[in-house]
């Protein structure tokens, strides 16, 4: 029976090491486009640090103008400014407001505000266009100072939400990605008269439209996290609210995030530690990811979020200005960095990519896995993470199907679906390696359609569909 347990692994192991020269050789010849489209015809593994900016502004518009699809809501946006002394904050262009909002405004300051489905195609593009970081000088003041207040009553519109979500796991399905671990609450939804959602009717409505075949033919396992925003003066109380919350819920919730930028100060994760403590006292054992090390300085925030609990970093770009901590995680192996190279490089913690940690981390033993973050925002997708590591690190087939491997076995679904995702991912990739081991195999890559974005286009010219 020994001989017959291990003789799949070997056939697997011996497989997966003729693949690596064959890699090596696709890497050699392959025009820049073959190795995308290659590159998107890869099995995946998970996405484990995705946010709600993920949604392509296009998407959202298509929703937010759809009856059908929004709720029978209607949504307008500031396209002109009338300089009214009662004008809504934040006072800037495409800041976007429902039905009850427009209604509650004064006749001067409606003035300001044009139906989304009125907007020019100019307009429509502007709009579209204030939604991400797709211009020069546009960084991190403007992602978090002005792309998300600007999004306004977008955000607590529970169908747009919801429809925007499924759009973005029908995207990773064509990615071939196999598991989606992203940020989605149910608190502060609102109907169309503006009144709140109660969080288990938004629940089941979240349930009811996962369930539907769009999304389960979408080959995606999903599951959420919920996120805490660290900065607020009360995210101590948001935390033990949210902890309740996915307690409850622990089919669909499988985990914690605290988000936010860390550089105001207040956010900073000792604060935290009295209140996970407590928490912990009286819950049973909540997976727990946090954003830390999202710096340009050194600091301790890594350090202190594994005394949070915390199994997975989101980020981690300053870790190596934290020697003892690096060297922890190296010896230890038991903590992901949840790793953001377009994320990172476009607010400018990293411009320039070959200073990243990620090849540090990677090729010393630290579990990583590449990831998404806000793509929406980024105007990315998922290949253009994996062709920027694999085009600026020189990745090795081996380390690609490690980085596949780890987005599964650091997730935090439950463990008979984990142990599913991963099996599934050996056969997907033996079958994947058996495709395109021979010579001639790259032509079978005409049949794949990859769909890019503004960021492959701006950043490598690649004309493929949108």
């Amino acid at each position: 029976m020994r001989y017959l347990v291990l003789l799949p692994v070997l056939v697997l192991t011996l497989s997966a090491a003729s693949f690596a020269d064959r890699f090596e050789e696709i890497k050699k010849t392959a025009k820049p486009a073959e190795l995308y489209t290659f590159l998107y015809a890869l099995p995946k593994g998970g996405d484990l640090h995705n946010h709600s900016g993920s949604e392509r502004p296009e998407w959202i518009f298509a929703i937010c103008t759809d009856p059908a699809r929004n709720g029978g809501e209607t949504f307008y946006t500031r396209a002109r400014f009338a300089a009214a002394p009662d004008a809504i904050a934040p006072v800037q262009k495409f800041y976007n407001i429902r039905q009850h909002t427009y209604d509650g405004l004064s006749a001067e300051v409606r003035k300001e505000y044009v139906k989304l489905t009125d907007l020019t195609p100019d307009e429509r593009a502007g709009w579209c266009n204030s939604l991400r970081l797709d211009a020069p000088g546009e960084g991190r003041d403007e992602f978090f100072s002005n792309i998300w207040p600007r999004r306004g009553d977008i955000d607590n519109s529970l169908p747009v939400n919801t429809e925007a979500l499924v759009e973005n796991i029908k995207a990773f399905g064509a990615e071939h990605l196999a598991y989606l671990e992203t940020q989605f609450g149910v608190g502060g939804f609102k109907a169309n008269d503006g009144s709140a959602i109660p969080v288990e009717e938004a629940v089941a409505f979240v349930k009811r439209r996962l369930a539907q075949p769009d999304v389960l033919n979408s080959g995606v396992t999903v599951r959420f996290q919920k996120a805490i925003l660290r900065f607020l003066p009360g995210a101590e109380q948001q935390l033990a609210n949210t902890y309740a919350f996915v307690d409850a819920h622990r089919d669909l919730w499988v985990g914690l995030n605290m988000v936010g930028i860390e550089e105001n100060g207040h956010g900073y994760p000792a604060r935290f530690l009295e209140a996970f403590r407590a928490l912990r006292v009286r819950y049973p054992t909540l997976a727990l990811s946090i954003h830390a090390g999202e710096m340009d300085g050194n600091d301790s925030h890594i350090r202190d979020t594994l005394l949070l609990g915390a199994t997975r970093i989101g980020h981690g770009v300053n870790i190596l200005k934290d020697p003892d901590t690096l060297l922890l995680l190296q010896q230890t192996r038991r903590v992901l960095i949840e790793i953001n190279l377009i994320s990172n490089r476009l607010l400018e913690y990293t411009p320039d990519l070959t200073k990243h940690p990620f090849p540090e981390l990677l090729r010393t033993g630290v579990p990583v896995c590449l990831n998404t973050d806000d793509r929406g925002m980024w105007d990315s997708n998922l290949t253009d993470e994996y062709y920027t590591a694999v085009t600026t690190y020189n990745l090795s087939w081996d380390e690609i199907v490690q980085l596949g491997r780890n987005s599964l076995t650091f997730s935090f679904i439950q463990p008979d679906a984990k142990a599913k995702l991963l099996a599934d991912y050996d056969r997907a990739v033996a079958a994947f390696e058996a495709k395109f081991a021979p010579a001639d195999s790259l032509s079978q890559l005409a049949a794949v359609r990859p769909v890019t974005y503004g960021y492959a286009r701006r950043n490598w010219g690649f004309p493929f569909a949108q």
